[in-house]
């Protein structure tokens, strides 16, 4: 089952500027003037101690409260209604809290060295690492910055494609999603796919000044680059996080490689070998997504078994006149089953589940607590489908986390790494099973049985399996941009040869450094980092094990829900409530048992499947 990954969650960890991601509003000059900095403080020339350091924490803890909501406020405003003046007045705000949290950072640094507390250490070690971009001392540079990176997201959420020429009838990227995902026309995927893709063209001299400008802020706060602060925050060093990525990834590479053979040998049959050839990358196009990074939609040319039971959950809703707030509701009592509490009021109230007539918003599922005490909300553009059914599930996961921590000190108010948080709501989605949906009485009992199985399998796998190579190469793309590796001139090239390499995919015209097509993908222009959404997909199947296990269940993990279980729900709020408190295998043990992430649950749930699927392949040209 489906959830818009393309257009998901990006949590606090980073949307814009720093750790919390969508936050602020308008100037603050007195809270900038408190802020402190190595010039103002009083203590910068003494030798500092750990009291200091603790109060210097607790001050940054207040500080950023403020700062975050302000900026979570202009956030949500330039979302929710895109115009030159929200992208300014938010450009406004970042520039603000840029220049805090820099001051703050290099503040801190005095402190290293010093034998301090575990909570102050934590937190120094939690600020140091908050900035996605971070800004150099330089007002002007830091200026510059906060206005590029505004410039780049705007130039996504109004991008249009108007025709060949410029103009045809101009179409959004919703527009456009909606030709990739149900066409099955060649050229007319092609002209979808090209048409989206140009919009990122104007963006490449913008994302080039984004690079050069936050590695110098991350050099300014002691990292040689953006891709190093990033890879720090993982409770390991940068080199061995790389090398733990990379060993997750051979974990499940062998099933991707299965399905991947199995998908294009199907494509073929619809297209043609000569469009989809055999032992060749599959053209990015035809996968269903703008991306090729899930495949869900292309689930009917990919049947393993067609003609059996329904598990149509699109026709359900429609037939049964769900809209978004019924369908909301029905995710809300998922949680509520467990045991945890209901949503405020006011999630109901400020909440943006409809596309609005009339006015420019990011579609982009979100979700929120802007002021950091429990001011919930999600942002969709919500339609009866099951894809936006499963996208409710995994957002109101990352607002269960939020309303479970938010009392903590803001810098713990976050996942125990950024792969947590996406990897709790889609830990639930996993529970989203047939028998799940009868009870919801969206689906009619479907017959146990090998075919239905293997159907459902694949349904699953075309969106979880399918999307890990794309999770994982977004940001190798980035981390050898952000250190020189890869200069300005191969932009282009360096991302299709990743493309290939992970993905086994290939862009379906010629592409030239004319092009930008990793701005394309949202979370390049925002920024966002999304190594977090590869680990989530492994920790997700790791998560719904243990949550089952503490359910009492004994069956296959692939059939287990936790609806309705209260002693899953009790396992499930303990490791919510830590928030980034403690290092993330501290989290892990606490959910799980064990310190070390582990792709083995995820290949056990589709243990079905790959056998199936080996049995498919025998005598194909796999590989490409």
């Amino acid at each position: 089952m489906n959830r818009k990954r393309p257009l998901n969650s990006l949590l606090r960890a980073a949307a814009v500027m720093v750790l919390p991601a969508f936050l602020g509003c308008a100037q603050d000059s007195q809270v900038t003037r408190e802020a402190p900095t190595p010039a103002e403080s009083p203590a910068a020339a003494s030798q500092p101690s750990p009291a200091e350091a603790k109060a210097f924490a607790e001050k940054v803890n207040a500080d950023l409260k403020s700062l975050w909501t302000k900026q979570a406020t202009a956030e949500w405003i330039k979302s929710t209604y895109i115009t030159d003046d929200t992208e300014q007045n938010a450009a406004f705000v970042n520039e603000e809290v840029l220049a805090y949290v820099n001051g703050a950072i290099k503040e801190a640094r005095r402190f290293e060295g010093l034998t301090l507390d575990a909570d102050t250490a934590r937190m120094l070690h939690l600020l140091k690492v908050s900035q996605a971009l971070p800004a150099p001392s330089d007002a002007e540079r830091r200026s510059e910055l906060a206005a590029t990176a505004a410039k780049l997201e705007g130039l996504y959420g109004k991008g249009k494609y108007c025709g060949p020429d410029g103009k045809g009838k101009c179409r959004d990227l919703e527009v456009l999603s909606d030709v990739i995902a149900e066409s099955r026309n060649f050229d007319e995927l092609l002209d979808a796919w090209q048409g989206w893709h140009s919009v990122a063209r104007p963006m490449r001299p913008l994302y080039e000044r984004l690079v050069s400008i936050s590695n110098e802020g991350a050099k300014d706060i002691g990292f040689n680059d953006l891709g190093t602060l990033w890879r720090s925050a993982y409770d390991m060093s940068p080199g061995e996080f790389e090398v733990e990525a990379q060993r997750l990834w051979g974990q499940v590479k062998p099933l991707y490689d299965d399905l991947h053979c199995y998908v294009r040998g199907r494509l073929a049959k619809q297209y043609g070998a000569d469009k989809v050839p055999d032992g060749k990358p599959i053209p990015a196009h035809l996968l269903g997504n703008m991306w090729a990074q899930e495949w869900n939609n292309i689930y009917p040319l990919v049947e393993p078994f067609p003609g059996q039971a329904s598990l149509d959950v699109d026709a359900a809703l429609k037939q049964q006149k769900y809209d978004a707030m019924r369908m909301v509701k029905l995710g809300e009592k998922f949680f509520t089953s467990l045991g945890l509490k209901e949503l405020p009021p006011s999630f109901f109230e400020r909440s943006q589940f409809t596309k609005p007539e009339g006015r420019d918003v990011v579609c982009h599922a979100s979700a929120w607590d802007v002021n950091f005490s429990n001011d919930l909300r999600i942002k969709m553009c919500i339609k009866p489908t099951e894809e936006d059914l499963v996208t409710i599930h995994h957002e109101l996961g990352h607002n269960y986390y939020y309303t479970y921590y938010y009392q903590l000190p803001v810098l713990y108010q976050a996942g125990a790494n950024d792969g947590f948080h996406e990897a709790i709501g889609d830990a639930l989605t996993l529970s989203i099973t047939p028998g799940y949906l009868q009870q919801a009485g969206l689906l009619k009992a479907v017959p146990k049985n090998e075919k239905n199985l293997i159907n459902l399998q694949m349904k699953d796998a075309l969106e979880k399996i399918a999307f890990l190579p794309f999770g994982l190469l977004v940001d190798q793309w980035r981390w050898e941009v952000f250190s020189g590796r890869v200069q300005p001139a191969d932009y282009n090239k360096s991302w299709w040869t990743l493309r290939e390499k992970y993905q086994g995919v290939a862009a379906p015209v010629a592409r030239s450094e004319q092009d930008f097509d990793p701005g394309a993908k949202y979370h390049v222009p925002a920024n966002v980092p999304y190594t977090r959404y590869f680990l989530a997909r492994i920790l997700q199947f790791q998560f719904h094990k243990a949550l089952c296990e503490a359910s009492g269940y004994k069956g296959a993990l692939h059939e287990c829900s936790i609806y309705g279980n209260k002693d899953a729900g009790k396992r499930l709020q303990a490791m919510l409530e830590l928030g980034a408190s403690k290092p993330w295998p501290d989290a892990l043990q606490a959910m799980t048992g064990t310190r070390q992430m582990d792709a083995t649950p995820l290949l056990d749930y589709f243990s079905p499947l790959r056998t199936w699927l080996q049995a498919q392949n025998k005598g194909q040209k796999c590989g490409w």
